[in-house]
């Protein structure tokens, strides 16, 4: 009895683990999916990744701002980038992908 008992400790100690330690959201993986076509190209306006002067008036914004913005959408750009699917974590996430080279 004392093994089965054991055993179901170890798994659910487990499954709170794993249910607390999911991973963060995958920032590049979510721009090359959802950002892409249009922060690689400039349509409609949007800043190219990397792109220290596009980027510069929007980085005088707080982030919260830039946050706000990717997830409520703001002129050509739709909420989440018309991925409404997305989560806010991972808009963030994405968000803070194309900032890296401009920070």
């Amino acid at each position: 009895m004392k093994k089965v008992t054991a055993a179901l400790l170890a798994g659910s100690a487990a499954l709170v683990f794993a249910t607390v330690a999911q991973a963060e959201p995958d920032g590049e993986a979510i721009y090359n999916q959802a950002c892409m076509a249009c922060h690689m190209t400039g349509a409609a306006g949007a800043p190219i990744k990397g792109d220290a002067d596009a980027w510069a008036e929007r980085l005088e914004q707080d982030m919260d701002t830039l946050y706000a913005h990717s997830i409520e959408g703001i002129g050509a750009m739709p909420p989440k980038g018309g991925h409404a699917n997305l989560s806010d974590e991972e808009v963030k996430a994405a968000v803070d992908f194309m900032l890296e080279p401009v920070l």
